[in-house]
C-alpha cells in the first residue's frame, strides 16, 4: 500500500501507549490498533485531528506516501 502509517513512531517519540492514546482521543484500542498497523481503509479527519492534537504533530508526521515503483 502506498500510504504508510507512522503512528507507532510518533507514539514512541511521545512515550504514549496505545491504550492511553485511545482513551485520550475517545477511540477504542481495537480501532486505534487497526489504524496503527496500516490495516485501516479510511481515517476520519476528526480522528486525525484528535491524534495530531494529542501527539502535538502534523498529519504528515503520521501519514506518508510512498510510490509502488
Amino acid at each position: 500500500m502506498p500510504i504508510i502509517v507512522n503512528l507507532d513512531v510518533m507514539m514512541a517519540k511521545r512515550k504514549i501507549s496505545l491504550g492511553e492514546l485511545a482513551e485520550r482521543i475517545d477511540l477504542t484500542p481495537a480501532n486505534l490498533s487497526i489504524l496503527k498497523t496500516g490495516k485501516a481503509k479510511a481515517v476520519r479527519f476528526s480522528t486525525l485531528e484528535a491524534i495530531c492534537k494529542e501527539l502535538n504533530c502534523q498529519p504528515g508526521d503520521i501519514l506518508e506516501y510512498q510510490s509502488e515503483e
